[in-house]
């Protein structure tokens, strides 16, 4: 880290001077250093930087020789069309640490084959390429990728390969880190789509909410997106817990994904998104990778507007919800401190140092006396209750077991009330149900209707009539023409026969049941059981496995994201006093 730090201010000292290290006098024909001059500017720039002339030396003999490297890769790619991409490998990859790797390659090529070529040379058995932030796929080019001439790329170790050697085939296929995304897709999937209306003792159900723990009224659309994003978030979260870095980032990577397709006043509306760039970038420095430099200052950028806006001008919306601003105070404390790394790596030390003393002290404010932690959890209460009250106090004791205490209630008092709507919710569609209409049509109508038993059942009224001739089976064939309308915009035979029947054949009504549904819907049944009743089938019980997976990541406390001891973040902050008190040492 340091070493980027000297580098760039060299690299800025040059520019102002418009010095071209790999052209006469500093290097000759046979892209030899020229000692002199080189010497010269060591000597020059040597008390600019605060360092002695041996380490300006190398530092600029390192530049000159990118440069020369740079400009004949340039040449090799505009004569033959091989790209040089650099690659920010795995710590434990890495040859030489102090070595920067390099891949030479056509960009017409599939990632696919890169991924071939990385994981035989570098024995990687499982990996992903990650290109500013995002994912690559495997299927598609490099170009079409928007991968150029000097990229860089990190390479994310999926597992440890001797790791999945001792496991079995199937448990390999189960571990492995796509299953694991895609499992985490499909169990949030599945949430998003329930609607509180099967039993809550035996049905898992999420519910989106506001920083008051008031249910959001969001399109379905939206909803399902923000869902899955916090659902992957969330999961990157527990496996930043356990150290995963790579794996967690996958994770991350997935959950920013699925944040781009919702609204900005979504965004802006919870702190999720900010908090999401601020896990990316914190893995980015767990991983080493903060070469990614770009992208980890855009993320915190966003970062540092959506608490804004979330929060507002001096967190004053989050002390008049919350009635204290203590607990968040630690994101700002990890924004501030990324930002400082940042800033040291750009070669902006005076920034750098300003944007860390902020960090110290939000850290003298946040760091908590063991005393008072041990005298809390005494009481009865956990220690992630304990951390969080004293920091929402600003440590005074007294008050935090009256908050915890206060918080442990009005948690207890909402979990109530949502069970009770839920149970009124399920009793309303039991009448409806009573009336001879499916839970499935009752449930529907009464979300449309606010939870309005009357409106309801005046919604289910309306459509009785074709409702009561599909339930006994008497319609009659469907309109060929129009199944074929139905047909030419996509949707299968049965499901287009089942949406005319259920709408009397009305084409536009059939089309809006088959969008609603997604283009499924139950097929009638002579049974005593409604097709809407809950599956036994393999298919059912796989969904729930499924579903308690992905629940098992879900942190059982609502502030579990802002419960950071600052272990971490006290190391990162000796690491940068270390740094940045070089060049004071040398200015004195």
């Amino acid at each position: 880290m340091a070493e980027q730090n000297t580098e760039v201010k060299l690299k800025n000292l040059l520019k102002q001077e418009k010095i071209q290290l790999w052209n006469p006098p500093y290097t000759d024909d046979k892209n030899q250093p020229g000692q002199q001059h080189m010497q010269e500017l060591a000597e020059r720039y040597a008390p600019v930087v605060c360092l002695s002339e041996s380490e300006v030396g190398g530092a600029l003999e390192s530049i000159r020789v990118q440069a020369v490297k740079r400009g004949t890769r340039n040449k090799m790619f505009r004569e033959t069309n091989v790209a040089t991409l650099e690659l920010l490998l795995p710590r434990d990859s890495k040859k030489d640490p102090k070595m920067k790797n390099y891949l030479e390659t056509r960009l017409d090529v599939l990632v696919q084959e890169v991924v071939d070529r990385i994981g035989e040379e570098y024995g990687l058995k499982y990996i992903k390429l990650i290109l500013n932030g995002k994912t690559m796929c495997a299927d598609q080019r490099l170009d079409q990728q928007g991968v150029k001439n000097h990229s860089k790329m990190m390479v994310l170790k999926v597992s440890d390969a001797e790791w999945k050697q001792q496991l079995s085939e199937a448990e390999e296929e189960k571990k492995n880190q796509n299953q694991s995304v895609q499992r985490t897709q499909k169990g949030f999937q599945i949430l998003s789509e329930r609607d509180g209306s099967e039993d809550p003792d035996t049905t898992p159900f999420l519910e989106i909410a506001d920083q008051r723990g008031n249910p959001l009224n969001i399109p379905h659309k939206e909803k399902k997106a923000l869902m899955l994003a916090m659902g992957f978030h969330e999961k990157g979260r527990s496996l930043m817990k356990r150290k995963q870095y790579d794996n967690a980032l996958c994770h991350l990577l997935q959950a920013d994904q699925q944040f781009s397709k919702c609204g900005s006043a979504l965004l802006g509306s919870v702190d999720n998104f900010a908090v999401l760039q601020l896990d990316i970038v914190w893995c980015y420095k767990a991983l080493e990778a903060l070469s990614c430099l770009d992208d980890g200052r855009s993320r915190l950028q966003k970062a540092e507007a959506c608490f804004l806006q979330c929060y507002g001008q001096q967190q004053q919306r989050l002390l008049m919800i919350k009635g204290s601003t203590g607990r968040e105070e630690v994101l700002f404390l990890r924004l501030y401190l990324l930002q400082s790394l940042l800033s040291y790596i750009e070669g902006n030390d005076a920034q750098a140092r300003q944007q860390l003393s902020k960090v110290e002290s939000l850290y003298g404010r946040l760091a908590l006396d063991s005393d008072k932690m041990a005298q809390l959890m005494s009481l009865g209460f956990t220690e992630r209750e304990a951390r969080l009250g004293l920091r929402a106090c600003q440590g005074d004791l007294q008050e935090a077991a009256v908050h915890i205490s206060n918080q442990r209630q009005e948690r207890e008092e909402l979990r109530q009330r949502e069970r009770q709507k839920r149970r009124r919710r399920m009793e309303a569609i039991s009448t409806l149900v009573e009336l001879g209409y499916s839970r499935r049509d009752a449930a529907r109508a009464l979300h449309h209707a606010d939870g309005d038993v009357d409106a309801a059942y005046g919604i289910l009224l309306d459509s009785s009539q074709t409702a009561q001739a599909t339930n006994n089976n008497m319609e009659g064939a469907a309109n060929p023409e129009q199944v074929e309308q139905l047909l030419y915009l996509g949707f299968e035979r049965a499901m287009s026969e089942a949406a005319l029947r259920l709408t009397g054949g009305d084409v536009q009504s059939a089309t809006q049941l088959l969008l609603d549904n997604h283009g499924v819907l139950s097929p009638p049944s002579t049974s005593s059981s409604s097709p809407e009743e809950p599956s036994t089938s393999s298919n059912s019980t796989e969904n729930d496995e499924l579903v308690n997976e992905v629940l098992e990541d879900i942190a059982r406390h609502e502030e579990d994201y802002l419960d950071l001891t600052l272990e971490e973040e006290g190391e990162l902050i000796a690491t940068m006093k270390t740094y940045l008190s070089r060049g004071s040492t040398h200015s004195a």
